[in-house]
């Protein structure tokens, strides 16, 4: 049951995000927002990397996280994964979406470190099994 009102720093923001059946996706690291008709806000979607989260923490600490991202992406500025709104099941003690993970796309942040740091990790493709 999604709570209502909803406080997006109380109940969105930071909150891990899970996937229809139960996965991981990530954490919560930013949102966007867009104004409605009635000129009140409402979210438009989650956004989960590291990039969004440095933009989101601002300072020192934000701006180094935000450059790190950007120094492993190989191409252009790193996009956060987008999760539309309208796939959130339900706002919980974790966010549930409607949707598989595999229906979502993978940050490239997350796929450069995948193949160019876990992969290289002896045993790393083992597991699970």
């Amino acid at each position: 049951m999604t709570p209502d009102p909803l406080r997006v720093e109380f109940h969105l923001l930071d909150r891990q995000v899970v996937d229809l059946d139960g996965r991981q996706v990530g954490k919560v690291d930013d949102l966007e927002l867009a104004v409605g008709d009635d000129g009140a806000l409402r979210v438009v979607a989650i956004h989960i990397g590291h990039h969004a989260l440095g933009l989101r923490i601002g300072g020192v600490v934000g701006r180094t996280m935000a450059a790190v991202a950007r120094r492993l992406h190989t191409t252009g500025d790193p996009q956060p994964l987008r999760i539309p709104y309208e796939v959130v099941k339900n706002v919980g003690s974790a966010v549930e979406l409607s949707v598989r993970h595999e229906l979502l796309d993978t940050p490239s942040l997350e796929l450069w470190l995948r193949d160019n740091v876990i992969g290289r990790i002896p045993g790393a493709n083992h597991a699970g099994e």
